[in-house]
């Protein structure tokens, strides 16, 4: 069973939760930080934690087999605490998905198969998981779901290509999704687009 980190209210006593699910060599802690800088005094806090700081080996655009197993692992891991949460009464539609890099990809993988939406979804960096994005691969509805991506116009980890095609499969999917790109080439998360997600999310 993977490790979990929780902050925030207790699930029994908050109305709202977030997930938050970190990027690849961190953990739950550090992104459990941004809750200093988030809009999440409200919330409930869960953050899993992958073992070995990795969520899945290797790129998020490799050919699926690649990923394989380590990645249907991670996706079972949110949607276990996808499922605690919503075993302590809090309604789909009050739970936000929040990651970053590898966890923003899992954020957005998630949502868009998961038959219930959620409330939003917060993807500093990140983008659709799978070598190419098949809309075969998505059943889920997001009508009215606010969707967030956040990125360099040049990440080396997540081309500005992959977050244009993940927006548009989204909004398909009824998704409201909103895009800040940044021209710098740093793979981090800016003080503009915390600004944004307060406004405009939680």
């Amino acid at each position: 069973m993977p490790k979990m980190k929780t902050a925030g209210l207790p699930l029994d006593q908050a109305q709202k939760a977030a997930i938050l699910i970190h990027g690849r060599g961190a953990n739950a802690d550090s992104i459990l930080s941004l809750s200093k800088y988030l809009n999440l005094d409200d919330y409930a806090l869960l953050a899993p934690e992958a073992t070995g700081g990795t969520w899945y080996p290797y790129s998020f655009m490799a050919p699926d087999e690649a990923n394989g197993s380590a990645l249907e692992d991670s996706m079972k891991t949110i949607s276990d605490t996808w499922g605690s949460i919503l075993s302590s009464g809090i309604s789909a539609e009050n739970i936000v998905l929040i990651g970053f890099s590898q966890g923003a990809c899992l954020s957005l993988e998630f949502a868009a198969q998961n038959p219930q939406k959620p409330g939003a979804v917060v993807a500093f960096t990140g983008g659709l998981i799978g070598e190419q994005v098949r809309e075969d691969k998505y059943s889920g509805d997001l009508s009215g779901v606010k969707v967030f991506i956040g990125s360099s116009e040049k990440d080396f980890h997540v081309p500005l290509s992959r977050i244009k095609e993940s927006e548009t499969l989204l909004s398909r999917m009824g998704a409201e999704v909103n895009l800040l790109i940044f021209k710098d080439s740093n793979h981090t998360i800016r003080q503009e687009e915390i600004n944004w997600v307060n406004e405009n999310i939680l």
